[in-house]
């Protein structure tokens, strides 16, 4: 039985009309699911014997972190251009506002869409001049002496239209804009609106349609609620029907689009039943359902040309902005910008510049602006370009996502994806030995063969056969593309070097910089080499620290690392106790203190030096001090266990039977007590929002914390729910205490059942708030 949506009535039509399983179709499917396991299969070796063991290459991952790297790429090309242009500030009748010069007599002034988007130079097609600083100082000085008149005005109507409502991929993309949700944490609270709400009695009814979906047709019945909806709230002016369609070629359409299973049911009317994450993605759900049923908005989009001549030189000065005279779907879903509104104006009026603060004349000043490279991908633009190129499935773009980040070969930076050097050279490999397999075409010329195999116009075996194995040895002969994964993998594996990444070359000996890649960590090297342990001088080597990215190494940073790893060979001097050299070096963690050298296969023994600290700030007494570390703070009169203080490579901590939790500074390590230790223990694993100080009475570290039904202050004994709608950053030593003296349980310690991901209540209360039994959905 075959049904697109989760209603009765497509539930009930597939059980009338079931039929015979699609033979075609599977075998499609199961061609699909070999081709990614002969791909993943033959690459990854590959890259265990050139780069490192326990890397992997995909038909989706690869290309996914093709685009992180060549974006990379992009922005390291990128040549940063200052252009300036002058904005007036000007005053009317009805208000000021702002213009920027446009066009100075016949020559046009540059915008930022005059430069080229990949090298941020001006492009020469565009016949635009460039304004220097100093052009656009006198010309702002100029223009301030003179008064502006309005010499032309242009009145249009712009309609917008709503958006479709949510796929899998744009719902990850506006939870990211929206919510700051990533794609991720997006499907995982997705799953949990999906399974739905407990009713009791062991049913539970679901508040969204499937989140796996690449359609966006909406059931009959979600059109003919919404419609209801609409115009029972708003009224019917503000209800207009659409259907959309889905514009990719490969989009499978297997589901209808994500919607709530009722658009009756409000979010307002949910409050109670879900968590805070639940309630805004449902919300968004909703407000995108509904708007996209609703009529256009309509504004009217205004832009006004302004001259001003001095020296009997016209300079064009232009201002735009809207007024919305109908809202439509903005009425829900809102607008994506905020729009200028100007005041009332007429051609040929006179207007002189606008007073600052004190009365004060402003006029006109110049701005400065820089061209930027093209941004980082973040996680849901990475899943928009995805998608757009045909490649991978509603349900394959976040364990894509967490694979390239598990595997090591992007790092979030904020919100935006770094490629790591790791990342860098298995692309820098794949696209120079396998270019068609990392091609960005590659997968929608997979999935045209694999439409021929679902319409039986292809064999799946045969397909198969000659991706694996390639055609017969006097065609692969003949013509290159002819040949088989296995075949192309024979003869490029002599040809295959360890990849390098170019970083520059030294400005006083003119030698190569370049980044390798070892067997457990990254190092920059300067001269030649082949990548093999040995090749070239310890002293031209230095490890590079995990959280060196690729867009701060610069030649100053590599000459730095080089400098110290070779100050780093000699030792700041000697254990008095031991006899042993004592060194300050730099590792893939950071920078830290060693006590003597490798033994027998044994490693000698390190401590981080505190972060922001650097090795030349470290004398012989401070390492010494540092190496004594961890210390024994004492014994854990519960458990019996040791307590230890010392710095790893996370920061400073405490520790108790393989437990961690970070303390302040450095030297609360060497100070830190057992009572204080043991209080920062009880904390593992929950965030602290505010530190309060001592508890006046009891003496422990009062602190606002972030619950996971709230946030709430503690002792480190009791804690106590803050007030509902209280701002935990502006809690108060006082207040904390006066919540802890009235015995506050800890949140999520009342007795009672709850929905899911919904935060408890007492029995009395849920009873009190419990809507009537919903009837059940097929």
């Amino acid at each position: 039985i075959t049904f697109h949506e989760i209603t009765r009535p497509a539930i009930r039509e597939a059980l009338d009309n079931p039929r015979q399983v699609d033979d075609q179709l599977v075998r499609a499917q199961e061609t699909r699911r070999i081709l990614d396991r002969l791909y993943g299969y033959s690459l990854s070796p590959v890259l265990w014997k050139k780069v490192r063991t326990k890397l992997s290459a995909g038909r989706v991952q690869s290309v996914a972190l093709r685009l992180v790297v060549e974006r990379e790429e992009e922005r390291q090309r990128f040549q940063s251009t200052e252009y300036w242009d002058v904005v007036a500030q000007l005053h009317a009748k009805g208000g000021d506002f702002a213009a920027t010069l446009a066009a100075i007599g016949e020559r046009r002034l540059a915008s930022g869409k005059d430069f080229d988007p990949t090298t941020g130079a001006l492009d020469p097609a565009s016949g635009a001049v460039v304004l220097g600083r100093e052009e656009a100082e006198s010309i702002a000085e100029a223009v301030t002496r003179h008064s502006w008149r309005v010499s032309r005005i242009e009145k249009k109507e712009v309609r917008q239209r709503p958006l479709p409502p949510f796929t899998t991929s744009t719902l990850q993309q506006a939870a990211s804009s929206r919510l700051h949700m990533s794609p991720k944490q997006t499907m995982a609270v997705a799953q949990r609106l999906y399974e739905g709400i407990d009713l009791g009695g062991g049913e539970r009814e679901g508040l969204i349609t499937y989140m796996r979906t690449d359609s966006v047709n909406l059931a009959d019945k979600a059109l003919h609620d919404a419609a209801a909806l609409i115009r029972q709230r708003w009224g019917a002016s503000y209800h207009n029907e659409h259907r959309y369609k889905t514009k990719s070629k490969v989009a499978q359409e297997a589901h209808e689009a994500i919607r709530p299973t009722e658009i009756a049911r409000a979010p307002d009317q949910e409050k109670a039943f879900l968590s805070r994450e639940e309630l805004a993605l449902y919300t968004l759900v909703w407000q995108r359902t509904v708007a996209s049923q609703m009529a256009d908005a309509i504004l009217d989009r205004t832009t006004v040309e302004l001259t001003v001549e001095p020296d009997a030189v016209p300079h064009l000065f232009r201002a735009s902005g809207s007024i919305l005279r109908f809202p439509g779907f903005m009425e829900v879903w809102g607008g994506d910008r905020e729009d200028t509104l100007l005041p009332p104006l007429s051609e040929g009026e006179e207007l002189g510049p606008a007073a600052g603060a004190g009365g004060r004349i402003t006029g006109a000043l110049p701005e400065r602006h820089d061209t930027r490279p093209p941004g980082r991908y973040t996680e849901a633009s990475l899943i928009k370009k995805l998608e757009e190129e045909g490649i991978g499935r509603p349900s394959t773009y976040t364990p894509t996502l967490s694979t390239i980040q598990d595997r090591g070969y992007v790092l979030k930076k904020g919100e935006a994806l770094v490629p790591t050097y790791v990342g860098m050279a298995v692309i820098h490999l794949l696209r120079e030995h396998f270019p068609q397999y990392v091609d960005i075409k590659f997968t929608a010329r997979m999935e045209d063969a694999l439409d021929d195999i679902a319409r039986g116009e292809a064999d799946w075996i045969d397909f198969l056969s000659r991706f694996y194995w390639g055609e017969s040895a006097a065609e692969a002969e003949a013509d290159h593309h002819k040949k088989g994964l296995v075949q192309r993998i024979e003869e490029a594996m002599p040809r295959i070097e360890y990849p390098a990444i170019e970083v520059g070359h030294d400005p006083e000996t003119g030698q190569p910089i370049t980044v390798r890649i070892g067997r457990s960590s990254v190092y920059v090297q300067r001269g030649e080499g082949g990548g093999g342990e040995g090749e070239t001088k310890t002293a031209d080597r230095a490890t590079l620290p995990v959280d060196l990215l690729i867009d701060e190494l610069t030649i100053e940073k590599v000459l730095e690392l080089l400098h110290h790893r070779s100050r780093g060979e000699e030792p700041l001097g000697h254990d008095p106790q031991t006899g042993a050299p004592v060194y300050v070096r730099i590792g893939p963690y950071g920078p830290y203190a060693q006590l003597g050298e490798t033994s027998d296969g044994e490693r000698p023994k390190r401590v981080s030096l505190p972060r922001g600290m650097k090795p030349t700030e470290v004398d012989l007494a401070y390492a010494l001090r540092l190496l004594s570390l961890p210390r024994t703070v004492g014994i854990d009169p519960e458990s019996g266990k040791p307590v230890t203080a010392g710095i790893g490579r996370f920061g400073p901590y405490v520790e108790r039977g393989g437990r961690y939790q970070n303390v302040k500074s450095v030297d609360e390590v060497f100070s830190i007590s057992l009572h204080d230790a043991l209080a920062r223990l009880a904390q593992k694993g929950k965030t602290a929002i505010k530190e309060l100080g001592p508890h006046p009475d009891s003496g422990g570290e009062l602190r606002v914390m972030a619950g996971r039904y709230g946030p709430y202050v503690t002792d480190g004994k009791l804690n106590a729910s803050l007030p509902r709608g209280a701002d935990p950053e502006a809690m108060t030593l006082e207040e904390a205490v006066a919540l802890l003296a009235e015995k506050g349980k800890p949140p999520g310690s009342g007795k009672g059942r709850r929905g899911r991901g919904g935060a408890r209540a007492p029995a009395a209360k849920k009873a009190a708030t419990k809507k009537p039994a919903r009837a059940k959905k097929g």
